[in-house]
């Protein structure tokens, strides 16, 4: 009931035109499964991603943060609702989802570690830069997110790649965590209910 990832996908900037939402929100909303992450992908448009995953019935809780991390950077300016500051209040979030029967997922959020998180303004200005070379160049679709994931790894000089490669084992670790919590939750309801 639980996985790690880097960064979701979300509502992308200029949706009014195109109504492009990525497909993973909307398996969120369909999927008990809780999704460790460092937030939406910053080439999305965070607060309308964070919106529609409220509609949806998806709780995002905030990991040791009341802010949505954006991907890269720690900072979106975007306060969350919901917060958790230990892998076993995230579990038992979790287990009362699935124990009630919701239908939907949770999205777990933690920012990236602070060694390698990129400054929130600079992100952005990469980003927008990559934006419009896509528009110069045709660039759209599903081909648009590997294009600017891609320029704003050769615009950053390589620090974005680091800093992916490092929220993702951070993830990992963090949903490791939440896992052995969880087992720990339903062995002990086994014991209870043999009891």
């Amino acid at each position: 009931p639980i996985m790690a990832t880097g960064g979701i996908g979300g509502v992308h900037r200029g949706a009014d035109e195109t109504w492009d939402v990525s497909a993973d929100l909307e398996q969120r909303a369909h999927t008990p499964v809780a999704v460790v992450s460092s937030g939406i992908k910053s080439i999305l448009d965070l607060p309308r991603s964070l919106e529609y995953l409220e509609t949806r019935g998806v709780l995002v809780l905030g990991y040791q943060t009341d802010e949505l991390p954006a991907f890269l950077a720690a900072s979106s300016g975007l306060r969350l609702e919901n917060r958790v500051d230990t892998p076993s209040a995230a579990a038992a979030v979790i287990q009362s989802g699935l124990n009630l029967l919701i239908p939907s997922g949770v999205l777990i959020v933690q920012k990236p570690p602070a060694p390698f998180a990129m400054p929130a303004d600079e992100l952005d200005a990469l980003t927008r830069g990559a934006l419009e070379d896509a528009a110069r160049f045709g660039v759209c679709g599903k081909a648009v997110t590997p294009y600017l994931l891609d320029r704003l790894r050769a615009a950053s000089g390589g620090r974005v790649l680091a800093a992916n490669r490092a929220l993702v084992v951070e993830n990992a670790r963090l949903a490791a965590a939440v896992a052995c919590a969880l087992a720990a939750r339903d062995s002990a309801q086994a014991v209870a209910k043999e009891m």
